[in-house]
């Protein structure tokens, strides 16, 4: 595809997929709730996929899921999590507290994503054997006293938070590591509480869980993405005049630090003539950013460095190497394949920024996350710009590119 938009004017981003997730699962617990402002992702498809697998009873309709039977343990054994790993992640435990046997499948690079901190927190629970593209997971989850490394993904303990509330008895998880991404374990708690479910913790590092809850039945909107946003919010630093909508500045999204990074570099963030939010910015200077709490920033984050003058770095991002694609790798070698001088080290990147870049034809390593850095980096190149497979953008953000090249809004 060839890149040749130049995005201005007011966007309305996507609901937050992070959110998505919680919502409809503790509304498929719940049974008889609505989520409001659902976008059908690829992600969130695979969500609903396992909720149906699980028993649970659906209908979607002008962007509204109206939950209707919640999940039982269902009769269906297998489990199409396509790409997703929050759906993975989150429904093992889920279908272990629900059903003795469960059979996930996975596409692309899931099933090589890590499952360790299950295996070894549940394995005297559960029996975890992999073949291939599919799991099979043979078990019941029962009450008791868990534990599991903090600096894992944030996705192992909210499918916990998840599962733990329904089980007969009371249980506690306690994290032997300090906790990273605290920010998607606080949206976690957010939308338990919100449908019924009261968790304790002690400054994130024990968990406790009462055991016999019962998830309310609750009408849940959900707020704008800043994952998403964050590529049009890079767009204005860079020099376009766009106006991100239906973001909410209060936010617990981690992904709303994006905001203070775009500060930090020296652009300066205002409000639209829509209420929504734009960026502009005359200099942009390097800096050091620490991604450890908001990895999902990097590609956009990435884009942005790549024309900071003097040298930047982005830190604790050894996670990356098992997203969607290595995307330490991913990142370098795309914007290098335009003129941007990056270097790679094992857990950071080191940019050395440049004003322009100049065309070339990028590949999006099946990543949707790298398609769109592509598109944000080529507003900023003198060549012609393409991207092989940029239909990848459906896995969170389906309508990227017709927000991205409409000349109007």
């Amino acid at each position: 595809m060839r890149i040749n938009g130049n995005p201005h004017g007011a966007v309305w981003l996507p609901p937050s997929k992070s959110y998505s997730h919680r919502a409809l699962l503790a509304g498929a617990l719940a049974g008889h709730s609505r989520i409001d402002r659902l976008i059908l992702s690829q992600d969130t498809r695979a969500t609903l996929n396992g909720i149906a697998a699980l028993g649970g009873e659906y209908a979607y309709e002008n962007d509204r899921v109206q939950l209707h039977r919640p999940m039982d343990g269902g009769s269906l054994l297998e489990i199409d999590c396509g790409e997703s790993g929050s759906t993975l992640r989150f429904l093992i435990p889920i279908a272990a507290a629900l059903r003795d046997k469960s059979v996930f499948v996975g596409h692309g690079r899931l099933m090589e994503r890590p499952l360790a901190p299950y295996e070894q927190a549940l394995g005297s629970m559960l029996r975890f054997t992999r073949d291939g593209q599919s799991l099979t997971v043979e078990g019941r989850l029962y009450a008791g006293d868990f534990e599991m490394p903090g600096d894992v993904s944030s996705q192992f303990i909210t499918g916990l938070l998840f599962a733990l509330p329904l089980l007969d008895g009371d249980s506690t998880l306690t994290l032997t590591t300090p906790l990273q991404s605290r920010s998607y374990v606080d949206l976690t708690l957010d939308v338990l509480r919100q449908f019924g479910i009261a968790i304790q913790h002690d400054d994130y590092r024990r968990f406790t869980v009462t055991g016999n809850q019962t998830y309310r039945p609750t009408d849940y909107t959900v707020e704008g993405d800043f994952s998403a946003a964050a590529f049009f919010l890079v767009a204005g630093a860079l020099g376009t005049e766009v106006e991100c909508c239906g973001l909410n500045e209060q936010s617990m999204q981690g992904d709303r630090a994006i905001l203070d990074h775009l500060r930090t570099v020296g652009a300066t963030v205002a409000h639209g003539a829509n209420g929504g939010l734009t960026v502009s910015a005359d200099r942009l200077v390097g800096v050091t950013i620490d991604v450890s709490d908001c990895p999902d920033l990097v590609p956009p984050l990435a884009a942005l460095l790549a024309f900071c003058e003097g040298e930047s770095r982005l830190v604790g991002a050894a996670r990356l190497r098992i997203k969607e694609s290595d995307r330490l790798a991913s990142v370098t070698a795309e914007l290098t394949r335009l003129g941007a001088h990056i270097e790679e080290f094992a857990d950071h990147l080191v940019f050395h920024g440049v004003n322009r870049l100049h065309g070339g034809d990028c590949l999006a390593w099946n990543d949707h996350r790298i398609a769109m850095m592509v598109a944000i980096a080529a507003l900023r190149a003198d060549g012609e710009v393409t991207v092989d497979n940029p239909a990848c953008v459906s896995k969170s953000y389906p309508q990227f590119w017709e927000d991205y090249q409409q000349a109007d809004f």
